[in-house]
């Protein structure tokens, strides 16, 4: 199922969608799905990101390529740190880069969707609290993140957290084929049988330190070409079996 958050007429709802079409339905996060006989054109509705999370949990250097190309030794751990949910951009819409800033660089990574409260589950039932997953970008205004001791403020304005363009909730994510482009050019391309820390070790590991709640985001990590973003570009990250999520840049 590929489930998606949509506009329409100033009305926000949820929907299935089926081929070129979305078909509403009746749905209290994160319960039974109901579907409606209603069938709406894609091209009718405004794409809202999936899902609206109370924290976005990213996971630094999960690629040894990515850690190598920025000097850094892959962790014995994974590397955790928060993006607040003001960060969350939807499909098609613009990266904000800040005056602050005078480098922001584009990270495409899978996102894993929370669908029932965990707390420090087992690596082998990890699966079960998952429900399901789509693509994200994380932004990083990479010379702030030099400069700080902490990475809050690089990984946190408005808009640094583009995600969708909905949720795949039948997936197996041990082994997608994952493509960044920027204004059509292949920036990164890896696969997420490449990561150090796979789903089900991430999903065990970040709910053993908080308890994650339905609509979380697990940020994954993202692979080795990471880049610069400037204003006008567009930034398009496609995840096998998901879909791709486009974003300009403001």
């Amino acid at each position: 199922m590929r489930l998606v958050r949509f506009l329409m007429n100033g009305v926000e709802a949820y929907g299935i969608v089926r081929g070129e079409c979305v078909q509403p339905i009746s749905w209290e996060p994160f319960e039974e799905v109901v579907p409606t006989s209603e069938t709406l054109d894609t091209d009718s509705v405004r794409l809202l990101a999936p899902v609206v999370p109370s924290k976005i949990v990213g996971i630094g250097l999960n690629y040894t390529d990515h850690a190598s190309e920025v000097g850094l030794q892959p962790p014995a751990e994974p590397a955790l740190f928060l993006k607040a949910s003001s960060t969350v951009l939807e499909p098609g819409g613009a990266v904000v880069l800040p005056p602050q800033s005078k480098r922001v660089d584009y990270e495409g990574e899978l996102a894993v969707i929370i669908g029932r409260e965990a707390r420090s589950v087992d690596r082998g039932d990890a699966a079960s609290f998952v429900f399901g997953y789509t693509c994200g970008l994380d932004m990083t205004a990479r010379d702030l993140q030099a400069a700080d001791v902490q990475w809050t403020r690089a990984k946190n304005f408005d808009t640094f957290c583009p995600l969708g363009p909905w949720v795949e909730t039948e997936l197996d994510p041990a082994d997608l084929a994952l493509e960044l482009r920027l204004n059509g050019d292949v920036r990164q391309s890896s696969r997420t049988s490449n990561m150090i820390f796979d789903v089900p070790y991430l999903v065990s590991f970040v709910s053993s330190v908080m308890t994650l709640y339905p609509g979380d985001v697990i940020m994954t990590g993202t692979p080795a070409g990471i880049g610069q973003v400037g204003s006008g570009d567009t930034v398009e990250v496609s995840i096998e079996g998901i879909g791709t999520l486009s974003v300009s840049i403001a």
